[in-house]
This record gives C-alpha cells, structure tokens and sequence, in this order.
C-alpha cells in the first residue's frame, strides 16, 4: 500500500475539505511593517550519523539552505510529532511545499470531484456479483470514513487507501498526519504554503491504472487484509525509527503487482520535483514536505538532488 498511499495525499486533502480533518488555517492576519524571514538562516542542528527524515539542502550555489522532510499522511496522534530542530526549519524558512498546496480551501474541495472515475462506471460494473459482495461485507463489518454506496464511483485505489488509513489502529483512537502538525505550526509564521503538484495531476495518475485492475486489487487487498495490517504496521514502525533504508525496500514490497507503474506512481513524480526545486530553491529557503517514500533509494529525491550537485546534510530529527 506504500505506493498508492504515496498519492493518496489528494483522498487525505479531499476528506479535510469534508471536515474529515480537524486542521483549520485562520484567513492569514497582515502585520503591518512585517519583515519576512532573514534571507540567511543558519541550519538549526549539526550533521547527525543517526537515522533521520530531516535534511538540510545546501551548496551548488544556494545563499541559504533549504530543507527536505520526509512526511507520513496519517500517524497515530502521539506519533505525529515535530522535532526542535524541524520546528525550526519551519520558522527559519521562507515557503514551505507540500506535495499539495494544502492551505488552498478551493483546491482542496475541487479534489472531490477528481476521486471518481472518467467513464462514469461504478465499482459493481467492474466486479462478479460475488467479488462485489466481499467488497459490500467488508464495509458492513467494519469502520470505514465513509459508506460504500457514497465511494461506488470513486476510483478503487482512493477506496483502498482509505480502508489502508483505517487497518492502522492507535490506543486513544486518535489520528494525525505530519501535515497537520506542520501546517498548524506554520500558522504562527505566516509561512506561505505551496504545492508541487495539483490534484487534477495526482488522480490522473491513477487515470493510468486501468480501473478493472484497481478493481481487482482492492478485492485482494480486502481478502488479505490481515496480511497488509503487518505491513502498515511494520511501515509506521520504520517512519517511527527514520530507517530510510529499511523504508527502501519496504516500498518495493507494500505493492504487489504495480510494479510496473513504479516510474508513474513514484520515481517519475521524484524526478519532476527535482527539475522544479532548484527554480524554488534559488530565491528563497524552502521547507520540502514530501512523503517519506520518496526519500529513499536510488530514486528517492536525497539522490537525485546530489546528484545535481547539491549537498544533502542529515539533521537531529
């Protein structure tokens, strides 16, 4: 699931446009003779040899440095916690990015109308009556966001990222995201807050999966649900510990059968961020909230960025 929930940011923006998330940015308060962040913010911590989801960007001819975060879409609450040193990031720099632009009300609410399929067919035109009937059971027997009847239309993949969100169980019942939390400590700063993709983008993706193998994936997602509980499970244990190269190779692993729509879904999307982040980068510091997924490996956005020739520091996270 590693993989599809890598894009199931736009389910995660679309339910907070719903009311589904409990953060709320207040309209922005213009502070008369306000000066923005200073041009030269020094990098909060010192190199660090542990693991860690929070990187300082320098070099390559950059006057300030900027930072890349790895972020998972929903923790449970006592989990979903920034560091002094990411608190600090988010106040030293001047932007922050998110894979979307996540303090846009309108564009979270027109992501709605991009969960459901093109052709206009319902999840039973793509199921036998009896694979339709497991799918039904499932959200009869348990707690779901949302009932199926409202989903029947949604593409399958958004349908199982969110029954994925709900295979996590947390003690209190509470949930959160790194979003959330980076977003409310934010407010504060009046950091301005962008997207590097839109979710017209983000479901087009899934537009590329044909809708009868979504279909089908789900169902196998649901008869081995219990199977996949394990790997969310083991995925949330290595975003607790930062272990980014356990992280590799969980991701190849959590998706069984997409493997050929790893470029679409993943490493292409990491190499369109990296075109882009130098022309944001170049002006301004920039925070860079990414999921954490697309951190890691050869692929993964730390290589692909030193590759460019900038300097990737790990810092105390």
């Amino acid at each position: 699931m590693f993989v599809k929930t890598s894009v199931m940011v736009i389910c995660w923006v679309a339910m907070a446009g719903l009311g589904y998330s409990q953060t709320k940015k207040p309209a922005p308060v213009k502070t008369m003779g306000a000066k923005p962040a200073a041009a030269k913010a020094k990098s909060p911590v010192k190199p660090t040899g542990q693991n860690t989801l929070l990187w300082e960007i320098s070099g390559n001819g950059l006057q300030q440095p900027s930072y890349l975060f790895g972020t998972m879409h929903i923790l449970c609450d006592k989990d979903a916690t920034l560091s002094p040193n990411l608190k600090k990031a988010i106040k030293d720099v001047q932007v922050i990015y998110f894979e979307l632009d996540m303090d846009d009300l309108a564009e979270m609410m027109s992501a709605l109308k991009y969960l459901r399929m093109n052709d206009g067919k319902k999840l039973s035109d793509l199921l036998t009556p009896e694979e339709y009937a497991r799918v039904e059971n499932y959200f009869k027997t348990h707690k779901t966001p949302m009932p199926l009847s409202f989903m029947s239309r949604f593409k399958p993949y958004f349908v199982s990222s969110l029954i994925g969100e709900q295979v996590m169980t947390c003690e209190d019942g509470q949930k959160n995201g790194m979003e959330q939390q980076i977003m409310k400590e934010s407010q504060q700063y009046e950091k301005e807050i962008k997207g590097l993709e839109t979710p017209e983008f983000q479901a087009g993706l899934f537009d590329s999966i044909p809708y009868d193998k979504q279909a089908k994936d789900l169902v196998s997602y649901i008869d081995s649900i219990d199977s996949y509980k394990k790997v969310t499970l083991e995925m949330v244990d290595v975003y607790r510990k930062q272990d980014l190269k356990r992280m590799d190779s969980l991701v190849s692993k959590s998706d069984p059968g997409l493997e050929k729509y790893m470029d679409l879904l993943l490493y292409g999307r990491n190499r369109r961020w990296v075109t882009a982040m130098p022309d944001i980068m170049g002006p301004r510091s920039a925070l860079f909230a990414v999921g954490a997924g697309h951190l890691t490996g050869e692929q993964g956005v730390i290589n692909l960025l030193k590759k460019k020739g900038y300097k990737l520091t790990p810092l105390k996270n």
